[in-house]
């Protein structure tokens, strides 16, 4: 495109940065609320394109992962791997890039910060990349809010792939890292005055496939030909013990998720906790949750980042998302991600997270009938609306006026709407400052009439998973969205997502749900239910007691479902519910699987 500059390739200078900052800041979003409540996952930053091409086909795509958020003198920072900077937010809402170049030399165009550790250490936030050798630098600063980095340490004499950064209450500093299929996590003291390593690295933790179903490797845990990964340390203290968190089995997985084991000391010995694993989405439109961070908010709410696959222009093609977590009682770190990819409220005061943060919107046009500008190859334009991001559907072209019709069925009460871009043919590497997307959005009550709804027609941010909380709700049956302009390639949508309030009542409650699970493979079993015909999807429940059913798996479309994340050695319980556009039926009794 005209007038783009590969950030690789520009001498960022703080004159830059700022007009980029005005940009993104003042943009006017007709339709949006001026201060959005609510947030949905993936979150909509922009996203930098893959370090990985596949020159052959050319699949470029947008792509970050392993992330980490922390609060640091009342603001978050976001980093996460290959982005050329890192991002920072007053509210976890709104998002504003920074670019910043952290490894040395400049010469490999594509690299940057892999899978970085972020400390926030009393004035000063620390940061370091993944490396196998001892010549990073460890960044310090004391306002990140600019470009305003320094050295810490010019060779870090820790060589650690994915890293993570832990200061204790007493002052000691420890470091945590390990990727690998053959090697464990591993843990380390740092000096907090030389930052030197102070002794020998420790073996703190492995993974246990054979007993713990969900450390399988592959899409449905059942790939014998290759290991599964352990790695994505993070560590967290809460009342006196420590929670050693990884990521396993793999970054492309649906099933990709976090792990935790529960000591008394930073360099352990730990315990498995038996809830596991604690950050866990392996269905609906956003799949995975797995090499994150777990943070505390301004009000002293705890979240957890991780990352969700996509995986399909690229094995390592993710996104990122963010889910209420928290510690209950008993002590049990969980992460509450069901209905995870629909709107939730954003953080305003105190909150119990067991609880959902869940707004209740529904989700109104599942493979509802779609009509479209015109239709590029197989992508076809129902995969639009089928809640599957791994699917999706390609106009002909970029140009402006490719639209996409949605007809929800019935009149309906709208009250967000979230557009995701599939970047087909796009052309862009690395990170780009001054690309784009522009769209309107209009509503209609028979497809005659049509009322503007969103304008992003000027709009001069890069949205790939634009999220709009309306003003005020709307009534409507139909949603169509023109395309403007694209950041690149064709106008293809991953999903065009429309969130209120159907009509009709909620579905009754699910019958006839069994759990089968046999005697040679404990780690599995199989779910099954009656098929409610006034049901969109349904959401199954599973813990280890019944009061505890802390995961949850999503399903469309289906009456059964394959489980392979069970311990072999427990007993596990499990309920279900059904939903439609209007809301969420009552859940059935539990049931118990010895």
């Amino acid at each position: 495109m005209v007038g783009e500059k590969l950030i690789t390739e520009m001498n960022l200078g703080r004159q830059v940065q700022l007009v980029f900052s005005v940009l993104v800041t003042s943009t006017c979003l007709h339709g949006q609320s001026e201060q959005a409540s609510t947030y949905c996952n993936p979150l909509n930053i922009d996203y930098a394109y893959g370090a990985i091409p596949n020159f052959v086909e050319k699949r470029n795509h947008r792509t970050t992962a392993d992330p980490v958020i922390t609060l640091f003198k009342g603001n978050y920072y976001l980093f996460s791997t290959n982005q050329y900077g890192y991002w920072w937010s007053s509210d976890l809402s709104v998002w504003k890039f920074l670019p910043r170049r952290f490894l040395k030399p400049f010469h490999k165009v594509y690299d940057e910060l892999c899978a970085p550790a972020v400390l926030a250490a009393g004035d000063t936030l620390l940061v370091i990349g993944s490396t196998y050798t001892k010549d990073f630098p460890l960044w310090m600063s004391t306002n990140p809010t600019t470009d305003s980095w320094k050295e810490a340490v010019d060779s870090f004499q820790v060589g650690a792939w994915d890293p993570a950064l832990f200061l204790d209450d007493d002052g000691r500093l420890y470091i945590y890292f390990g990727s690998s299929n053959k090697y464990p996590i591993y843990g380390q003291e740092i000096d907090r005055q030389t930052l030197l390593p102070v002794g020998d690295r420790k073996e703190l933790l492995a993974l246990h496939d054979d007993v713990y179903g969900w450390e399988r490797f592959g899409e449905y845990a059942d790939n014998t030909f290759l290991r599964p990964f352990i790695e994505g340390a993070w560590m967290n203290k809460y009342n006196g013990k420590y929670y050693l968190q990884y990521g396993a089995p793999g970054t492309q997985f649906s099933g990709y998720a976090d792990g935790v084991y529960v000591g008394s000391h930073p360099l352990g010995p730990f315990e498995y906790q038996a809830h596991n694993p604690f950050s866990y989405k392996p269905g609906g439109f956003a799949r995975g949750a797995g090499h994150g961070a777990t943070f505390q908010d301004k009000f002293g709410n705890w979240w957890h980042v991780a990352t969700i696959a996509v995986s399909v222009k690229n094995d390592f093609e993710r996104r990122i998302g963010l889910w209420p977590s928290g510690f209950d009682r008993e002590g049990v770190l969980y992460c509450n991600t069901v209905y995870g990819d629909y709107p939730h409220y954003l953080p305003d005061t105190k909150a119990d997270h067991l609880k959902s943060r869940f707004t209740g919107w529904m989700l109104l046009n599942y493979n509802k009938p779609v009509m479209v500008s015109s239709t590029y190859g197989g992508y076809a334009a129902n995969y639009a609306v089928d809640e599957d991001i791994k699917t999706y559907w390609s106009a002909a072209s970029g140009a402006k006026g490719e639209w996409l019709q949605s007809d929800l069925g019935s009149v309906s009460v709208v009250n967000a709407i979230q557009v995701n871009y599939a970047d087909q043919n796009a052309e862009l590497m690395g990170k780009h400052l001054n690309i784009y997307h522009r769209y309107v959005v209009k509503s209609s009550l028979d497809s005659k009439k049509w009322n503007t709804l969103i304008d992003k027609s000027r709009n001069m941010a890069d949205v790939p998973h634009d999220y709009v909380e309306l003003k005020r709700p709307t009534q409507a049956r139909f949603i169509r969205i023109e395309n403007v302009h694209v950041a690149t390639g064709k106008f293809a949508l991953s999903g065009l997502r429309v969130f209120g309030k159907g009509n009709g009542a909620v579905p009754d409650t699910v019958r006839n749900f069994v759990v089968l699970r046999g005697e040679s493979e404990r780690r599995n079993a199989w779910l099954k239910w009656k098929q409610s015909d006034d049901a969109v999807g349904y959401t199954i429940y599973i813990g280890l007691s019944p009061d505890k059913l802390y995961n949850n798996i999503m399903v469309y479309g289906a009456n059964e479902r394959y489980f392979p994340g069970m311990d072999r050695n427990r007993a596990y319980y499990f309920q279900i519910e059904a939903f439609n556009e209007k809301g969420l039926g009552p859940r059935s009794q539990v049931v118990k699987a010895e």
